[in-house]
Parts: C-alpha cells; sequence; structure tokens
C-alpha cells in the first residue's frame, strides 16, 4: 500500500510541476503583453498631456476644386485622397503638429474654391507660410479629365495658420 502512494505521490507531484510551468509560461507571456500594452497606453497619455499644455489647435482644411463640377461621391472620393495624403506628408514633414492634430479629433474642414488657378495659388501660399499641402490630380478614370486639380489640403497644422490660407473660402 506504501509503494502506491508513493508512485501516486510522483504521478501528482510531476504533474503539478508540470501545470506549475505552464501556468508559470502563460502568465510570463502575459505580463509581457501586459507591459507593452501599459508602456503604450502610458505614451499616449503623455502624448495628450504634452498636446494639451501646448497652445492652439490644428486642423487641415480641404479645398474642393468647384469648377470640375464634380458629383458628391467623387468628391468625397478626392477629398479622401487629399486628406490621406496630407496626413502622410505632415506625419513625415512636421510631426509635432500631426501628433496634436491626431491627439485632439483629427479637425478637417472642406471649402471650396473657384478654380484650378486658385487652388495652386493656395498651395503656394500654405508652403511659404510653412504649411503642408497636397494637392491631387484625378487619374481621369470616371468623370473628370485626366489630371485635373480636384481637391487641395491644406494642413493639418495651427488652425490660425491654416485659417490665414483658407479662412475666407466658403464652406462646401
Amino acid at each position: 500500500m506504501l509503494e502506491v502512494d508513493r508512485a501516486t505521490v510522483m504521478v501528482s507531484a510531476t504533474l503539478s510541476v508540470g501545470l506549475g510551468i505552464a501556468i508559470g509560461w502563460t502568465l510570463r507571456g502575459r505580463a509581457s503583453t501586459a507591459k507593452t500594452l501599459k508602456k503604450g497606453l502610458l505614451e499616449d497619455l503623455t502624448d495628450g498631456i504634452q498636446a494639451m499644455s501646448d497652445s492652439g489647435e490644428c486642423k487641415l482644411v480641404l479645398v474642393v476644386n468647384n469648377e470640375l463640377k464634380m458629383g458628391k461621391g467623387k468628391i468625397a472620393a478626392q477629398c479622401a485622397h487629399a486628406a490621406v495624403g496630407a496626413a502622410e506628408r505632415a506625419y513625415r514633414q512636421d510631426p509635432d503638429n500631426f501628433k496634436q492634430w491626431r491627439l485632439h479629433g483629427q479637425a478637417k474642414v472642406v471649402v471650396r474654391a473657384d478654380s484650378t488657378a486658385m487652388l495652386k495659388e493656395l498651395g503656394q501660399k500654405a508652403l511659404s507660410v510653412g504649411l503642408v499641402s497636397c494637392l491631387i490630380a484625378d487619374a481621369g478614370r470616371t468623370q473628370i479629365a485626366p489630371g485635373s486639380k480636384t481637391v487641395l489640403g491644406v494642413g493639418p497644422g495651427p488652425a490660425a495658420l491654416v485659417d490665414q490660407i483658407t479662412g475666407h473660402l466658403k464652406l462646401l
């Protein structure tokens, strides 16, 4: 009877050690993931606090070329191209303003310009004051001629600076 108890104890001990190793291994992985998540959360909170302490808002203005008479869906697609393009450029060229814009709701305003010439002029003015801009040229597969300048993205950048360039334009 003593031999059976010893065998039972050996099997039980072996299973316990194995189970303990498995649980430890699993918890170690979760602890590592939790540390990574916690670190990312802390970085985001720190960035948010830093951005809140900075003065001024950031925004992105999308200027639609009204002379092209695009349909609503076409305008929406072209605005999406301009928003993505401008955001990507800001991420690379103006990371501080991009980060502030991203952390505070990614404000976007859509306005209209009367002509392609006006879009180009606004783009040049934006660059001259240090703002990111992105002028979209259409591929010409649907409603308008290839190369047509459809939308200009100005910013994201400081709202006051963006308003110097686009503040006089009417909402779409």
